[in-house]
């Protein structure tokens, strides 16, 4: 078990490391594009002498230095707090300096300068793809403000106008592909937890089928072989060479899941590893585990079913089994019938003890459930007619060549299935 944990945690970290090695690589190649960009900017400015004011000398540089470093340390800056802070403090120092500086300026081409409101207009953009959500609301409307404000925080003519215009516009879809952005990413993540969710789940009941299966025969031939020593002492190293070969395939078992976990791709070899076959196997185990008798009935053509059914089967025989020795007291015989109508497979298995009173919050009907349903099937457990207790799933056979919408396919069963 430990060692699962560990593989789990060892792979998602591995994949995780592969898996953002581009995104790392994009942002730092969309970093320096930012910076090469913004510089040219101001440069161009500079040239054009936007940033001359009178008696005063390139004082409006302070505000559009400030945006600019807040926009190129924007990808630096963590916490979707800080970030929203940040862009809203360097756009209000933007526009005071606009609005102090208004009586020096001596002509109204000193009031388009590009860099500031391209830095700003930046600052939006990030803020509504990763900021908080109350902070955004905050810096949006403040940002939007300055950049739009801009041209004419010195004078109104028709030209700042125009420019006020066209800074609008460039902050309504810097905003809406914020947005957009955020909410990609937010359904990626859905998505992904919904997918480790489903993988969680479909590994925990292999663990369950599994490793409950062979500790249970493992404890249950342990027992018979305390009961026996003393009375029939030649039965014991029988006995103890099957829980040896119970607790050989549980570690086989095992291995097959901690080898899904650590494997880079997340692909294992496609085999049909549970057949009727293996539903053979298993009853045969269980007569030789002493104790009850299981007898197993085969009826209709049973060779060409897909091997999601097969697969399902077996789990659904595995789990009452497993069932009957943790639970069936006085148990003298178990009956498991196999039976293969025109578009279904009947699998039945019925025992003739007593059962115990066992709490319903166990793990291993509730995961046999959920995989029968997955191929579309269903499935009753409950007390019999006559006594006992009896599990009865229902599965669809798809005609051939078509297999039902959304049932998991043979290759994602087998790479489930352990031995």
């Amino acid at each position: 078990m430990h060692d699962a944990a560990e593989a789990a945690t060892r792979a998602n970290t591995s994949t995780d490391t592969r898996g953002n090695r581009p995104a790392r690589l994009l942002s730092l190649t969309s970093w320096v594009l930012l910076v090469a960009a913004l510089a040219g900017l101001v440069l161009l400015d500079l040239l054009a002498g936007f940033y001359w004011v009178q008696s005063h000398g390139p004082t409006k540089l302070v505000g559009a230095l400030l945006a600019v470093a807040a926009a190129i340390a924007s990808p630096r800056l963590d916490g979707e707090r800080r970030l929203p802070m940040t862009a809203c403090a360097l756009a209000l120092v933007s526009l005071c300096v606009s609005v102090w500086l208004h009586a020096e300026m001596v002509a109204s081409s000193q009031a388009l300068g590009f860099a500031e409101p391209a830095a700003l207009t930046w600052l939006l953009l990030v803020v509504a793809r990763q900021g908080k959500p109350s902070w955004v609301v905050a810096a949006v409307p403040v940002l939007c403000v300055a950049i739009v404000l801009r041209p004419v925080a010195v004078t109104v003519r028709e030209s700042t106008t125009i420019m006020a215009l066209l800074f609008a516009l460039a902050a309504v879809t810097a905003l809406g592909i914020g947005l957009g952005i955020r909410l990609l990413m937010a359904d990626r993540r859905r998505q992904a937890a919904a997918l480790r969710l489903e993988q969680r789940t479909e590994f925990a009941r292999d663990l369950h089928d599994f490793v409950a299966h062979h500790v249970t025969g493992i404890v249950v031939q342990a027992q018979g072989a305390q009961a026996i020593a003393d009375r029939r002492p030649e039965l014991v190293p029988p006995a103890l060479r099957r829980i040896e070969q119970a607790g050989s395939e549980a570690l086989a078992s095992m291995r097959h899941m901690v080898g899904m976990l650590r494997d880079a791709d997340g692909e294992v070899a496609v085999t049909p590893l549970a057949g009727i076959d293996e539903v053979r196997s298993l009853v045969e185990e269980f007569s030789a585990m002493g104790g009850a008798r299981a007898r197993l009935d085969l009826e209709g053509a049973l060779d060409d079913l897909p091997v999601e059914v097969t697969t399902t089967a077996h789990r659904v025989v595995m789990e009452a089994l497993t069932n009957v020795r943790k639970h069936a007291q006085a148990c003298t015989e178990v009956r498991v019938r196999v039976s293969r109508s025109a578009d279904r497979l009947t699998v039945r298995v019925n025992d003739d003890g007593r059962t115990r009173h066992v709490s319903h919050g166990g793990y291993g009907l509730k995961g046999l459930a959920e995989r029968v349903d997955l191929i579309g099937g269903s499935v009753q457990a409950g007390p019999v007619t006559g006594g006992g207790w009896g599990v009865e799933a229902t599965l669809p056979v798809p005609a051939a060549g078509r297999s039902r919408a959304g049932a998991p396919s043979g290759a994602a069963l087998a790479g489930t299935a352990a031995s």
